[in-house]
């Protein structure tokens, strides 16, 4: 499982290409807790304390499938 550190994202944008992925993406926490966001209940309850004005400020990301974190790392360096 990779890590992947996401900054100033738009957030549906984001949920859109969360969407997309194969695979399990898990937000980790700073106090440790895994919120998968393949599931719209966990994207509801950990982003929402990560949200400042629309947009994410800082996450980590672990991705179980490579071809998921590669997707997400070229979001995260070009956009949607």
């Amino acid at each position: 499982m990779s890590n992947l550190e996401l900054h100033d994202v738009d957030v549906k944008e984001f949920f859109a290409v969360i969407d997309t992925c194969e695979g399990d993406v898990f937000l980790v926490t700073d106090d440790g807790d895994r919120l998968n966001l393949k599931s719209k209940l966990c994207q509801l309850i950990g982003l929402t304390q990560l949200i400042e004005g629309g947009k994410i400020t800082n996450a980590h990301l672990e991705c179980q499938n490579p071809d998921d974190e590669s997707k997400l790392f070229r979001f995260n360096m070009f956009g949607a």
